[in-house]
């Protein structure tokens, strides 16, 4: 099975995952500066869950990179 992934196809990783990088910073930034504690529980969850993306992402570029 080719794991390769075309150009246009890194490329689009590649956004994807800066694109969730700034959602995370932004959601850590806006923790400091909210004080409703259950609006910062939820922007905890949001940067929790946009780790795990991120580096099931990273992972998934990093290997189809590899490849080529």
């Amino acid at each position: 099975m080719e794991k390769n992934l075309a150009p246009h196809e890194s490329m689009e990783t590649h956004e994807i995952i800066n694109f969730k990088t700034v959602c995370l910073l932004r959601s850590k930034l806006m923790q400091g500066i909210c004080f409703d504690n259950d609006l910062k529980r939820l922007m905890e969850k949001d940067v929790q869950q946009s780790i795990k993306d991120i580096n099931e992402l990273l992972s998934f570029y990093k290997q189809s990179q590899l490849l080529q």
